[in-house]
């Protein structure tokens, strides 16, 4: 008889995700993504201006705020057919890469990395013996015996004090005894320095966005601010050193640690690159627009029926693409929504309906995207293995050092470790990407002085906004109708809609589902790492997929604010 693991909610993620297994000789043999919460965006925004749409779009999620906003504007943009200045496009640009930046630096270190990674035996490891281990694989300045002496003792208070805090876990699970003690305390040292670089790129990104979270500086038909390499009251030269020393130190850890990091983890814990595969069909879009047409594209974009087979790749060459904008629907045959249906977004409804939770009816608020009428998987490793079948001179290049080092093929990047290895090379790629696009910033500062034109409405318009966010594929799709610009249908398809999606209409599961399906087994049921390790690679955001709306406007929570005399 098979035996019911229930995680609820998982951890370390943005917005609430319960997982409900069924696991007989220690194998999952069937799991259930359920979103618990509704995101109600899509019935807020109806009835508003387009040109608001953005400053309310970025309040989907307090993690993925820029990319919603990003795509929110892109979304009116297309509607309107406006064609925004190469000075704001590269403005833009920055801002995604600095946000994409401190994302994955982030969701490594600080919300998965902890399920490999065990506090405890970091705390027994030998400091000399560690600093000798970390000057064979890093070229990095504070991996001493001194810091490590320092991290040693840290952990070891904590431990003592019994309140672990952001560092409480399955603690003694057989499944960290892979790597040595020294490797552990490697690895939270690296932890808590992250935690300054991460801060580094927010302060990158709040430079050019005014503010970090929720970016001021955006506006449909380009940005809110004011450039002049000259003028000291303007976004100037000065300015623009400050973004780039920032992302100066950023991109120092992501080349010296992260990415080597990511690498010699996946060598201790080889085997799961066989699995947690789940779907092997990988969607991404292109991003990262050089010019005015954005026709030309930096990060590329397209889809793979499967992950085995590379020489299949659907090339998207930009947003206008038909077979990108014409073959994405949802479905809610599973999902707490009003109906049975697989539409368009331009064609959706949002109307919630709860049910309760029925595996074989609805049981999740996620709603279900589909390409072609079939899940797709999203994220880094889908761009990674998509740029690479295009032969994408800086994916190939940082992938190829990687999984030649790890010693696995490339197709096992679509994997449970595999998704943390894809990240970290989409993570070097964007290094080289941000000193590119800083670059062009600064040469079009001395020629080029428009940064925002007039959005027109005419009619009724419909139009998406794509971006490739750390997450993966994100769209928002806009009905607008009238001289007023007035929005008559939005919806927001998010990469953990796509991956945390239930099953579809023909029984078949989502992302996370399948992945599960294709899990290590369960050591201790009692402690599930290894449902944490799998669903974590896909770095979830299920505020993102699904957003509280109350309908009724009662006031739920109180905060108070004192001021204490210095």
């Amino acid at each position: 008889m098979a035996k019911r693991v229930v995680v609820d909610p998982i951890t370390r993620i943005e917005g609430h995700l319960r997982i409900e297994t069924e696991v007989e000789n220690g194998r999952i043999v069937n799991a259930y993504s359920i979103g618990t919460m509704f995101r109600g965006l899509e019935i807020i925004l109806k009835g508003r201006t387009a040109l608001d749409a953005w400053l309310y779009a970025q309040r989907i999620c307090g993690v993925c705020t820029t990319v919603h906003a990003i795509a929110s504007v892109r979304s009116v943009e297309d509607a309107t057919n406006t064609k925004i200045p190469i000075l704001a496009q590269l403005v833009r640009n920055l801002i995604i890469l600095s946000h994409a930046l401190q994302d994955h630096i982030v969701h490594f270190y600080h919300l998965s990395a902890l399920d490999w990674v065990d506090v405890t035996k970091a705390a027994k490891a030998d400091p000399k013996k560690a600093a000798k281990i970390a000057a064979n694989l890093y070229d990095w300045p504070t991996n001493s015996e001194d810091r490590f002496k320092e991290v040693k003792e840290l952990l070891n208070k904590i431990i003592e004090s019994g309140k672990l805090g952001i560092f409480t876990g399955y603690w003694g699970h057989p499944a960290y005894d892979v790597l040595p003690p020294e490797v552990h305390l490697i690895a939270v040292a690296h932890y808590l320095e992250a935690l300054d670089y991460q801060r580094y790129a927010t302060q990158a990104n709040a430079v050019l966005g005014g503010k970090n979270p929720h970016i001021q500086s955006l506006v449909p038909g380009g940005v809110a601010l004011a450039i002049n390499k000259d003028n000291p009251a303007t976004f100037n030269m000065e300015r623009a050193q400050l973004f780039y020393s920032f992302i100066k130190k950023t991109c120092d850890f992501v080349k010296n640690v992260y990415y080597r990091d990511a690498i010699i983890l996946s060598k201790f814990y080889k085997e799961w690159f066989n699995i947690g595969t789940g779907v092997k069909s990988l969607l991404a879009t292109p991003d990262l627009p050089t010019n005015v047409d954005m026709t030309n594209m930096d990060l590329p974009g397209g889809y793979l029926p499967d992950s085995d087979d590379l020489t299949n790749v659907e090339v998207f060459k930009d947003w206008k693409d038909p077979n990108l904008r014409n073959n994405i629907k949802e479905d809610i045959v599973h999902s707490w929504y009003k109906g049975s249906w697989a539409k368009h977004p331009w064609e959706e409804t949002t109307e919630p309906e709860y049910t309760g939770i029925d595996h074989n009816g609805k049981y999740s608020w996620v709603k279900g995207p589909l390409f072609k009428d079939k899940p797709a998987q999203v994220g880094p490793v889908a761009q990674v293995l998509v740029g690479y079948a295009q032969g994408h001179e800086l994916i190939k290049k940082y992938t190829d050092k990687a999984i030649n080092e790890v010693g696995v093929p490339v197709n096992k990047l679509n994997s449970t470790i595999g998704r943390h290895l894809a990240r970290a090379i989409r993570a070097r790629v964007i290094c080289d990407l941000v000193e590119k696009h800083f670059n062009l910033l600064v040469d079009a500062m001395g020629h080029e002085t428009e940064y925002c034109v007039p959005v027109k409405f005419n009619g009724e318009q419909k139009g998406v906004g794509f971006h490739e966010a750390p997450r993966g594929i994100l769209s928002h799709w806009t009905v607008i109708q009238g001289p007023d610009g007035i929005l008559k249908n939005y919806q927001a398809v998010v990469p953990s809609t796509w991956n945390a999606r239930p099953r579809t209409a023909d029984g078949e599961p989502g992302p996370y589902e399948a992945s599960l399906m294709d899990n290590h087994p369960l050591v201790d049921p009692e402690k599930p790492v290894e449902i944490l390790r799998t669903v974590h690679s896909f770095d979830p955001c299920i505020a993102c997929a699904i957003h509280l709306y109350d309908e009724d406007k009662k006031k739920r929570v109180k905060v108070f604010a004192r001021t204490i005399a210095k």
